[in-house]
């Protein structure tokens, strides 16, 4: 698939689009079924599917909790690998694999892009993993059509994020500010110097996470990024108020990118 595109057609229908975020296996395989029908029926645009990992470093305590109590309840890669296909034929989202770099190593690069291809996935989020160190995952990637997508923070010098801005494919994970998923990210001045400095570098379309939590965030967001990403905030809602409180706040968040 051709994920800069597909952002680039839904733009033509909305002011910005938005990327939601699932944990494999959490709270429970048949739980995340109803939250990927949910957010089909509010129209989410692109949906990370996450496998989860012991050590994932670059989650918030919200999203540690639940990598450790989906492994613990014995998810396995097959099981992720089966519910990425199963999603992928009953909705029309484009999901990408999110994770650490870990699986990539254990399965190897070529059979790590073939599952991925073979289960419908688009993509990949290896935030672990410094574009240096891809080395056959390019090829490999662009074999399987599949974009690997980068990520840029504000803690890289402009050399830096022009050399990140050669490599792009699909589009661009913005990180919001320093720090783990999870906490507020204030939307303010510094913030959009630093969205300044990632268009000087890459035409591709921008996303940002880390930290958005209203409808009124991403309403915030239109004009400065293609695209809004929520995480936490919805793990956090499906926890407190379940099905119905999801159901509510993805139609808020909707709402704001229009």
């Amino acid at each position: 698939m051709d994920l800069t595109a597909y952002i680039r057609k839904r733009l033509e229908s909305r002011r910005i689009l938005m990327m939601t975020h699932v944990i494999a296996g959490y709270p429970s395989l048949q739980s995340n079924w109803e939250m990927l029908a949910i957010m089909e029926s509010v129209g989410v645009d692109v949906v990370e599917l996450q496998m989860p990992f012991s050590e994932p470093i670059a989650d918030g305590p919200t999203f540690v909790s639940a990598n450790q109590m989906a492994l613990e309840k014995g998810l396995v890669l097959d099981d992720y690998f089966d519910l990425m296909q199963r999603a992928s034929k009953a909705f029309s989202f484009p999901q990408l694999m999110m994770g650490y770099y870990n699986t990539a190593y254990q399965l190897g690069h070529r059979e790590f892009c073939n599952r991925l291809r073979a289960a419908g996935g688009v993509g990949y989020i290896l935030p672990d993993l410094p574009y240096e160190e891809y080395d056959d995952l390019w090829e490999l990637s662009e074999a399987n059509e599949l974009s690997p997508i980068l990520l840029m923070t504000p803690t890289n010098t402009l050399e830096r994020l022009a050399a990140i801005g050669e490599r792009v494919k699909g589009f661009v994970y913005v990180v919001a500010r320093k720090g783990v998923t999870g906490r507020k990210t204030e939307l303010g001045d510094q913030l959009d110097n630093f969205l300044k400095n990632c268009r000087r570098v890459t035409k591709s379309p921008l996303a940002l996470g880390f930290g958005l939590q209203t409808g009124d965030d991403i309403r915030e967001l239109q004009g400065k990024v293609e695209m809004a990403v929520v995480g936490s905030a919805l793990l956090e809602t499906w926890e407190a108020e379940g099905a119905d409180g999801f159901r509510a706040f993805l139609q808020d968040l909707s709402a704001g990118c229009r």
